[in-house]
């Protein structure tokens, strides 16, 4: 078990240097993004059982899971290329979402009319 511990704090270190960022910080943002991202799974599947809306749900679980990442984009380099995959198809989600949203309104309210 004390192997395993230290080989944590090497990790935990190693992404500052990996990065070029505060390790502190970034390892904060990392380890305290994960009870977040577990909760917004647990709202996505509460979501998707009661047939709402998954609109904020997965898009909270998104951020979440890049939220250390995004640290990168303001003071770090050599960020992975799936960090702006991931940003690319949630900005396209929430794009798309929001159109289905405002067609749906204005149907809506061309129909009472």
């Amino acid at each position: 078990m004390e192997g395993l511990w230290d080989r944590a704090v090497v990790w935990f270190f190693a992404l500052g240097e990996q990065y070029g960022v505060d390790p502190i910080v970034f390892g904060s943002i990392y380890v305290g993004a994960i009870p977040l991202f577990a909760l917004s799974v647990a709202w996505l599947i509460k979501a998707k059982r009661s047939q709402k809306s998954l609109t904020f749900s997965t898009i909270s679980a998104g951020f979440w899971f890049i939220s250390s990442y995004l640290y990168l984009f303001i003071t770090g380099e050599n960020i992975p290329w799936w960090i702006y995959a991931i940003v690319i198809v949630l900005l396209g989600y929430a794009g798309f979402a929001s159109y289905r949203n405002i067609q749906s309104k204005l149907k809506h309210s061309e129909a009472s009319r």
